[in-house]
């Protein structure tokens, strides 16, 4: 299966309504991250080189790299969601006594669980950095930052449904107790940063 970076937008499109286990939920909710970030750097685009915001171009620029690792950040956690889901499911349905099911399943599943929880920690930290932007960008683009920010408390939002779907499958209760904990925190964090956004660009 190809890099989602190397799809069209059609093409990611087909493949995500196509009857096969990936690309899913997970791979979707980072390309939401991804777009997010890319309205993001739009706004920036357009605050740069503004005379009434020269104070702050030096963070401009530097947030330009930002959002631009923050991209592809997304879209490399959207080829490895797909890549974990799709081999949980390939080991899912061998016997449960099978060799390589028993070797294999117990990393899968916590790797099932670590893509889309670290897509939702990128989107809260996305979400900060929305929140910096609010003050030192164009206003006429504060409806583009709050649309990122929504996107990306939207992909912190479905990424806790995959990592709730796959805590099951670890190996212990500790892990899924420590699991539950995390994404419940990270999921509190993105929306209550959102709000602070939306609020800012009002």
């Amino acid at each position: 299966m190809p890099s989602f970076q190397d799809l069209t937008f059609r093409e990611f499109l087909d493949q995500t309504s196509a009857k096969t286990p990936t690309p899913g939920g997970g791979a979707v909710a980072s390309a939401v991250g991804a777009l997010a970030g890319a309205l993001g750097q739009m706004v920036v685009n357009y605050s740069l080189g503004k005379k009434n915001l020269a104070d702050h171009q030096p963070a401009l620029q530097a947030s330009i790299g930002y959002l631009e690792r923050c991209r592809a950040v997304f879209l490399t956690l959207a080829d490895e969601d797909a890549q974990a889901y799709g081999l949980v499911n390939e080991l899912s349905k061998l016997p449960e006594t099978d060799p390589r099911r028993l070797a294999e399943l117990p990393a899968a599943s916590r790797a099932a669980v670590n893509v889309p929880m670290s897509a939702a920690a990128v989107s809260v930290e996305l979400l900060r950095h929305c929140r910096s932007l609010a003050p030192i960008t164009n206003r006429y683009l504060r409806s583009d930052l709050a649309i990122a920010a929504v996107l990306a408390e939207a992909t912190a939002r479905a990424a806790r449904w995959n990592v709730l779907v796959n805590i099951p499958g670890l190996p212990d209760e500790t892990a899924k107790a420590e699991a539950n904990l995390r994404i419940a925190a990270l999921l509190e964090d993105s929306i209550k940063l959102c709000r602070e956004v939306e609020a800012a660009c009002v």
